[in-house]
C-alpha cells in the first residue's frame, strides 16, 4: 500500500485491466494449438498414406519379382519366351542332375542305356542296288598278304541317298473333228497340267509347301533354295500359290467336314489355344472397322496324337470357341480357360491339365511368407500319386485304381485347398485377392474336374498333346511374326492339319501332297469305321 492525496492505492494489478489480455493471449494459444492439432492430424494422414504406398510398393515388388521368376515349369510361359536366367538355371539343374547320377553310378557307360529303343536305321533286305568291295589287300592283324587267302564270308555296308533330278513329261492330247459339226474336241490333261503350258509336278510342290509352311522360310528364300537343291527355277508367286493350290483341293475335297466328323466319335478330345500375330485382321460385318479380338489358332486333338486340326479364330471369345468346338459330346481335356465351361452342359466332362494346374501350384509355393505355401507342393505331389497309381492300375488292365487309396488322396487333396484359403484369405496383396487364396479356391470348386482322369480311362490328366501342336504356330510366328490377313492364317491352318494328320497315319508328305492336288486327298475316317 502507499498513500496519496486522495488514498491509499495497491500495488496489485487491476483485474478489470489485465482481464482482457489474459483472455486474448489465451485465444492466441488455443489457435496455436489447433493449427498445431490440425497439422499433425495432417502430417499423421500423410504419413498413413506414405506407409499404405510403402505396404502396397511392397506387394508390388513381390508380385514382380514372382513374374520374373516365372518360367516354363511355374507358369504358361513357353520355353521361347523365357528369360535367359531362366533357362540357366533349369540347363544348370539338368547338369547337376547329371552329374549327381554320374556320381551315383560310376558303371553308367556313354550313350543309349539297356532298354532304350533307339533311333538307328535298320538294314533295307532289297536294296535298289549292290556292289561288291575290292577284297582286302592284307591282314589286319600281322599284314600277310591275302591275295591266295580263302574266303571267310562277308560283311555288309549301306548307304541311303536320294537321287535328285529334274523329270519332263510331256502329255500329248490329241483333237478329234467332230463329223457331225466340225467341232475339234482336245482331250483333257491330267491333273496337274494344262494345256500349251508348263506346270510343276507333285514334287516340286511339295517342296513349296514344306519350306514355307514347315520350314517357316520366306517364299523368296523358299524358291532360292529349291533352285539350289532340285535345279528347277520357280518363282516366290508359285510358292504361294502351291500353298494356296493345296488348300483348294482340300477345301472341295471337304477335309474340316471330315475331320470334324473323325474327332466327333473320339472318346476324349484335348483342346488348346495359342495368340498370333495378323498383320491385317478381319472387319467386324456390323461396323466395318477391324475386328478387335486377339487373333488365336485352336488346337484340337484326340489322345495319342493320330489326328490334329488347327483351326484360326478371329479372337479368343467364349463364342468363337463354342461355336468350333460345339460338334463334340465326349470328355474335354483344357486348361483353366472358363469360355470351355460352356461347353459343359453338352460334354460328358471336363478335365483340368494337371500339368498347368502344377505350374500354378508350383507358382504359389514360392510366394511364401516361410513355408507357409507348402500346401500347394502338397497338392502337386497328391496328384502325381493319383496319377501313378491311376497308371499302374491301367497297366494291370483295371479301369481304375483302389477306391480307398483315391478316397485318401482326394481327402489330402481337399484338406490343402481349405488350408490355402484359410491362411491365404486375408492375406494383403497389390491387387485383388491373394494368388494362394485365388488357387486355394479354384481348387475346391473344380475339384472334380482336376480329378477325372482318374475315374474315366479314356482321359489323360495332361493336355500336353493339344500343347505339342500349338509349337507349330508358335514357331512359325516367332520366325515369319506374323500372318498377312485372317484367309492366310486360315490357309495355313488347314494344310499343317493335313499334313501332320497324314503323317500320323503312315504317309509322306508326297505321297500326301501327290493325292491332294490329284483331287483324291487323304481324308480322315471316324475311328469306329
Amino acid at each position: 500500500m502507499r498513500l496519496s492525496r486522495i488514498g491509499p492505492v495497491s500495488d496489485a494489478p487491476d483485474p478489470s485491466a489485465g482481464g482482457g489480455e489474459q483472455r486474448e493471449l489465451l485465444a492466441r494459444l488455443r489457435a496455436v494449438v489447433e493449427a498445431k492439432d490440425a497439422e499433425n492430424a495432417m502430417l499423421r494422414a500423410e504419413l498413413d498414406a506414405a506407409l499404405e504406398r510403402y505396404r502396397r510398393l511392397e506387394l508390388r515388388v513381390a508380385e514382380l519379382e514372382r513374374r520374373l521368376g516365372q518360367d516354363s515349369t511355374n507358369s504358361g510361359t513357353p520355353t521361347s519366351k523365357e528369360p535367359i536366367g531362366a533357362k540357366e538355371r533349369r540347363k544348370a539343374g539338368r547338369r547337376q542332375r547329371q552329374e549327381s547320377e554320374r556320381e551315383r553310378r560310376q558303371d553308367r557307360k556313354p550313350g543309349g542305356q539297356p532298354g532304350h529303343r533307339g533311333a538307328g536305321l535298320s538294314r533295307d533286305p532289297d536294296p535298289q542296288e549292290r556292289k561288291s568291295a575290292d577284297p582286302p589287300a592284307q591282314c589286319s592283324r600281322c599284314g600277310t598278304g591275302l591275295a591266295d587267302a580263302e574266303p571267310a564270308g562277308r560283311s555288309w555296308a549301306q548307304v541311303w541317298d536320294v537321287k535328285i533330278s529334274r523329270f519332263v513329261t510331256e502329255h500329248l492330247l490329241p483333237a478329234l473333228r467332230c463329223p457331225c459339226c466340225g467341232q475339234v474336241t482336245t482331250a483333257q490333261a491330267p491333273p496337274g497340267a494344262h494345256p500349251g503350258s508348263i506346270s510343276y509336278g507333285a514334287a516340286v510342290n511339295t517342296a513349296a509347301v514344306l519350306l514355307s509352311g514347315y520350314g517357316n522360310v520366306p517364299a523368296e528364300r523358299t524358291a532360292h533354295l529349291i533352285g539350289m537343291l532340285l535345279g528347277v527355277p520357280v518363282s516366290p508367286g508359285f510358292v504361294d500359290k502351291a500353298a494356296s493350290r493345296l488348300d483348294d483341293r482340300l477345301a472341295d475335297a471337304g477335309f474340316d467336314a471330315a475331320m470334324q466328323a473323325a474327332l466327333a466319335a473320339e472318346l476324349a478330345l484335348g483342346a488348346d489355344e495359342t495368340p498370333v500375330n495378323v498383320l491385317t485382321p478381319d472387319e467386324d460385318p456390323e461396323t466395318g472397322e477391324p475386328d478387335g479380338g486377339s487373333p488365336h489358332v485352336l488346337i484340337i486333338c484326340p489322345p495319342g496324337g493320330k489326328l490334329t486340326w488347327l483351326r484360326a479364330l478371329g479372337s479368343r471369345r467364349a463364342a468363337a470357341i463354342t461355336a468350333i468346338l460345339g460338334f463334340f459330346t465326349g470328355f474335354l481335356i483344357t486348361d483353366g480357360y472358363t469360355a470351355y465351361q460352356q461347353l459343359l452342359p453338352e460334354l460328358a466332362g471336363i478335365q483340368q491339365c494337371a500339368a498347368h494346374v502344377i505350374r500354378r501350384c508350383r507358382a504359389v509355393t514360392r510366394l511364401g511368407p516361410g513355408s507357409l505355401q507348402s500346401w500347394a507342393g502338397d497338392v502337386i505331389e497328391i496328384l502325381r500319386e493319383a496319377h501313378e497309381a491311376t497308371g499302374q492300375a491301367r497297366a494291370r488292365g483295371e479301369p481304375a485304381a483302389d477306391a480307398d487309396l483315391l478316397a485318401k488322396l482326394r481327402q489330402r487333396y481337399d484338406e490343402a485347398a481349405a488350408f490355402g484359403i484359410t491362411h491365404n484369405r486375408h492375406r494383403d496383396w497389390h491387387d485383388g485377392n491373394h494368388p494362394g487364396y485365388a488357387l486355394g479356391c479354384w481348387l475346391r470348386d473344380y475339384a472334380g474336374q482336376v480329378w477325372l482322369f482318374t475315374r474315366e480311362p479314356a482321359v489323360e490328366w495332361t493336355n500336353n498333346v493339344s500343347e505339342r501342336g500349338a509349337k507349330a504356330a508358335k514357331r512359325h510366328q516367332a520366325v515369319s511374326g506374323y500372318w498377312h490377313t485372317q484367309a492366310t492364317l486360315a490357309r495355313w491352318c488347314r494344310i499343317r492339319s493335313y499334313l501332320d494328320s497324314a503323317a500320323a497315319h503312315d504317309l509322306t508328305a508326297l505321297e500326301a501332297v501327290g493325292s491332294a492336288l490329284a483331287g483324291k486327298p487323304w481324308l480322315p475316317v471316324p475311328a469306329a469305321a
